[in-house]
């Protein structure tokens, strides 16, 4: 049978809509930065309390209390709006002002987190462990090898979207296959899958913190563990490998497969394609060292987590009654070194460091890479504290919690419609904690009050579409990079050629992504330690 060549996609077509990318990147770029976004919901929270107080508005509320005989019943109270722009309202709004910042839940996790982090990237533990990982890979597994790379990089957050389409493109290209099929199985991996994972990465206690400051709103105790969504996003990582993989085989290297080199096809081996393919003596031995330290670091957390119960003949953990839920609390610190102490050892046997000078200037870039996210933490801490001090949050999650209730919604489309919502932000507002930080104070608790969904399952829909829909908008950041990569294969390939190369995978990953949540839900088990589905119950 002849193969059919289909025509590539005009760099103005996407989607099915002429224009349709260039209209929604002029809309995109015309939002203010998200600093700013912040600065002006905290002004405006500022002034509707005022207004809300000054019209005397309040909310009914049903707590339980106990009576003078002990016995607990229902009882109503009334929820006031607080001004924050009276005498007291402004003078708790400026003597807190640090306290807000500095108690924000997400700031000292990432910050924490981070460190290590980025110890392991820039000695360039991480670049050469995923490099080592594509280049064991068998042919006949290239296409899964490329998606699980790409989502377990998010270990290292951005270090994929760099280190990885390169040498995916060179490999696809060494075995007669079309290199831009590589890039795409990468990026999909790298950006679309970028909330899955089979460890605990950065990500789950940055937007951790997010669910407990919106869940504090109705629940001031409330407390979302890092390990939240672990099993949930364990099994997301197979299914979305294997996904991805379908989508691959059966959708995209299909019309790639026929076509000449300049529109994509396969293309001839060159000097540097093969020099991408080779690791050197300084990073297999910085590997193997590595490797070494963290073996000796996880038997170390074994023998502190489960004393006495690391070697098969001893007694296991005592299950979630036993020592393990307490450790749950120390994921962060735990993350910290299983990063630092190999990234340490990777870079002393390479050379890439060769005295504590280095290990300290290693830090300092870290943390000076992470001065926008300080920057927009202090903003954001000031937003979600006026909103919970002036009791609109609360107050907006009983009204529309109520509406929920009334409506008798079944949780799973509430879940689905969040999902989308967010996957339709994510066309314009890229930063995943921006975003997060404007939706969690809002449907974090209004859920808890209008369907009885956790925090936690919140979350979870959460980074299901701020994932699925990476791979399309033109304001994720690191598209420019892989058009870099893509155009070195295609040179007239454009913005339109890349969604049109990456929308089969947005679209079955949204549908497929989200049925898996929908069953995990049916089945009430709980989306990782700590991690209920409901709320209440």
């Amino acid at each position: 049978m002849a193969s059919t060549i289909l025509p590539m996609p005009d760099a103005r077509t996407a989607a099915g809509s002429p224009g349709l990318l260039d209209r929604i990147e002029r809309l995109g770029n015309r939002l203010p930065h998200p600093m700013t976004l912040f600065i002006i919901g905290a002004v405006a929270v500022l002034v509707v309390s005022q207004i809300a107080a000054s019209a005397g508005w309040s909310v009914e509320k049903t707590v339980m209390r106990a009576g003078d005989d002990g016995v607990m019943a229902e009882a109503v109270e009334q929820v006031e709006a607080r001004g924050l722009l009276s005498g007291d309202g402004a003078y708790w709004a400026l003597d807190n002002l640090v306290k807000n910042f500095t108690g924000f839940a997400p700031l000292g996790v990432v910050l924490v987190g981070m460190l290590g982090i980025g110890v392991a990237e820039r000695t360039g533990a991480i670049g050469s462990l995923l490099k080592l990982a594509m280049l064991i890979t068998p042919r006949r597994l290239l296409t899964p090898a490329m998606i699980f790379l790409g989502i377990m990089s998010s270990m290292a957050l951005d270090a994929g979207y760099v280190v990885l389409p390169p040498i995916a493109a060179a490999l696809y290209k060494s075995v007669g296959r079309s290199p831009l099929v590589g890039i795409a199985a990468v990026f999909v991996g790298v950006s679309a899958g970028f909330s899955a994972n089979l460890f605990i990465t950065g990500l789950d206690p940055l937007l951790a913190g997010f669910s407990t400051e919106g869940a504090r709103i109705l629940d001031g105790t409330y407390e979302v563990a890092a390990t939240s969504n672990y099993w949930f996003m364990i099994v997301s990582t197979v299914v979305l490998t294997f996904t991805g993989w379908a989508v691959t085989a059966w959708l995209v290297e299909p019309r790639y497969a026929a076509n000449p080199p300049e529109r994509g096809g396969p293309s001839p081996l060159e000097d540097e394609d093969v020099d991408a393919r080779r690791i050197s003596p300084d990073e297999l031995r910085g590997l193997k060292w590595g490797a070494g330290v963290f073996l000796f670091f996880l038997v170390a957390v074994l023998v502190l987590v489960n004393p006495g119960g690391v070697l098969p003949f001893h007694p296991p953990l005592q299950g979630m009654d036993g020592p393990f839920p307490r450790w749950v609390h120390a994921i962060v610190p735990l993350l910290f070194f299983c990063f630092l102490l190999p990234g340490l050892a990777y870079g002393i046997a390479s050379k890439a460091v060769t005295s504590d000078h280095d290990i300290a200037k290693l830090m300092g870039k870290t943390m000076a890479d992470m001065a926008p996210y300080i920057v927009l933490a202090f903003f954001a801490a000031q937003f979600v504290a006026f909103f919970r001090e002036s009791n609109l949050g609360e107050m907006l999650a009983l009204v529309g919690g109520g509406a929920l209730a009334a409506a008798d919604l079944p949780p799973w489309i509430l879940i689905s419609s969040f999902v989308v919502l967010v996957m339709v932000a994510n066309l314009f507002i890229g930063s995943a904690s921006a975003k997060y930080a404007f939706f969690a104070p809002v449907f974090v608790p209004m859920f808890m009050t209008g369907g009885g969904i956790s925090p936690e399952l919140t979350q979870a829909a959460y980074r299901i579409g701020d994932s699925c829909s990476n791979i399309i908008t033109p304001l994720n950041p690191y598209v420019v990079i892989i058009l870099v990569f893509m155009q070195k294969y295609m040179p007239k390939g454009g913005i339109g050629t890349l969604v049109a190369l990456m929308l089969p995978y947005a679209l079955v990953f949204a549908v497929v992504w989200i049925a898996l949540l929908l069953a995990w839900m049916g089945t009430g088990a709980d989306l990782g330690p700590q991690g209920p589905l409901w709320y209440g119950k």
